[in-house]
């Protein structure tokens, strides 16, 4: 006999059947409408470019190289064979000493080598979700609070809140400003917080800043180091795209401000994963760094269900232990990212379209304000449609990422060849073109006749419809996270 839907759901967990983990949303819902029609240069050529997922594969065949020329690394080869049977059996689950070493050592080089990392502070997990995680198991209960700076990165709501229940209170962030974040927005959010009797735990920042591509400066840390010193919450700084910055301003880390004024060093931890900097998301290699013992402890009891495979490990502390490799990557990878930025933002200025000025990251925060059929949120998301399924580009609206102004979108420009980015942009200049032939009296309808208008000059008869996003309540989801073909 089968069960309703309702009853059954009734047999389940609160987090088996509750929609907080933002799979939902549109941010993920571009990856889908990429999974159901991708782009391909010659098999699909009309397919959906995926400019919604920051990886970067721009030097991803200075790893292939390396490899090559290193296979002793490997356990899977026959001159690494000598190490399977160690690498193979049960591993300590603080991690292999050398990959400890080895990433400390990493993590140092990709802040400029101004700080160092103690190896025995270095906890592992299951990329940067895992990690993100592991600190809100770690610091805080079930109903607390941390502020956050809006826009911020879409995955922290499933990767903060989900399981954990704790809560996120955006911090607004202006774009007058170039969405900085001010000592007066902390305090306002912060004493809203209070008055509404929630428990603030801490605050969290990424820098460099997902979704905006820009590094917090030196007064600014110092500012938020001192804020939540004096009220006595914690720090928690996601600095996956540390190695990411390829113009001026450089980055500044964290571990730097704290060792130039006084604070509680029991109250910062970093999180840091290989999965930007490398272009390793697939290693699921994320790292805890906190400067609390007892975090620490927690943190390495917990990492048991969320282990880096020893093979990895044992790759990965070869590798980065390659300082000679590890220093023209690093500079290589700034260049190339510098080169590919740079590219893209003035392809997309010869149409008309701003950018945030940014300096880091694998996006731009585009503006795309001046194209919207009125400025509001649900303007934004007639826009977004159009994008996706006429114009068939995967780019994020801002309201994804919490942004309180309308027609922001992140794009992704790392994942690509310079081919798929030039079909990008021509799409781009293709739809540009078509809206400022959209007479201004018939406006009200301009989505309808801009849709039927665009797709006719794209598409030829044979493609069919738009692409179909995948219900929410499919019993068999695709899988959210999608490949960009290179």
């Amino acid at each position: 006999m089968e069960l309703k839907s309702g009853k059954s759901q009734l047999l389940l967990s609160k987090i088996a059947t509750n929609d907080e983990h933002g799979e939902n949303s549109p941010y993920f819902d571009g990856w889908k409408a990429y999974d159901n029609d991708p782009f391909h240069p010659t098999k699909n050529p009309h397919g959906v470019i995926q400019m919604g997922l920051a990886e970067n594969q721009l030097s991803s065949d200075m790893i292939e190289e390396w490899i090559k020329k290193n296979p002793s690394a490997s356990i899977c080869t026959a001159q690494g064979l000598h190490a399977f049977k160690n690498t193979a059996l049960y591993q300590d689950y603080h991690g292999l000493p050398q990959f400890r070493h080895a990433v400390a050592k990493f993590m140092a080089k990709a802040r400029g080598g101004r700080v160092s990392f103690d190896p025995d502070r270095i906890v592992m997990a299951g990329g940067a979700t895992g990690a993100n995680e592991m600190l809100m198991f770690c610091l805080a209960d079930p109903g607390d609070a941390f502020l956050v700076p809006s826009p911020y990165y879409a995955g922290f709501d499933r990767d903060l809140r989900w399981r954990t229940g704790v809560r996120l209170l955006p911090v607004t962030c202006q774009s007058s400003n170039k969405f900085q974040i001010t000592l007066e927005a902390l305090e306002a959010a912060y004493e809203s917080a209070q008055k509404a009797g929630i428990k603030v735990k801490g605050l969290i920042i990424a820098n460099p800043s997902n979704p905006l591509g820009t590094t917090m400066d030196r007064s600014t840390l110092r500012t938020l180091v001192t804020f939540i010193n004096h009220n006595q919450i914690h720090l928690v700084c996601d600095e996956i795209y540390a190695a990411t910055v390829f113009c001026s301003p450089s980055f500044v880390s964290v571990c730097e401000i704290i060792q130039e004024m006084e604070c509680n060093h029991d109250l910062i931890h970093i999180v840091y994963s290989l999965s930007k900097d490398m272009g390793l998301p697939g290693f699921r290699v994320g790292i805890v760094y906190s400067y609390n013992d007892m975090v620490v402890n927690c943190g390495r009891k917990m990492s048991s269900f969320g282990l880096v495979s020893s093979q990895t490990q044992h790759f990965l502390a070869s590798m980065l232990s390659d300082e000679e490799f590890v220093d023209q990557f690093l500079s290589e990878s700034i260049r190339r990212l510098a080169s590919r930025h740079d590219s893209f933002t003035k392809g997309l200025e010869e149409v008309g379209i701003k950018c945030l000025k940014s300096n880091a990251g694998l996006f731009c925060w585009m503006d795309l304000r001046h194209l919207l059929k009125e400025p509001t949120f649900e303007g934004e998301m007639g826009l977004w449609k159009v994008i996706i399924s006429d114009v068939k580009l995967n780019v994020s609206p801002g309201s994804s990422f919490h942004c309180h102004e309308p027609g922001w979108f992140r794009v992704c420009f790392a994942n690509m060849d310079d081919e798929i980015v030039e079909v990008a942009l021509r799409r781009i200049r293709m739809f540009v073109g078509k809206c400022k032939e959209v007479d201004v009296q018939v406006k009200k309808s301009w989505q309808r006749n801009l849709r039927l208008s665009f797709s006719t000059l794209m598409y030829d008869e044979n493609m069919g419809s738009s692409p179909r996003m995948m219900s929410p309540h499919s019993p068999i989801p695709q899988s959210p996270l999608v490949r960009a073909w290179t």
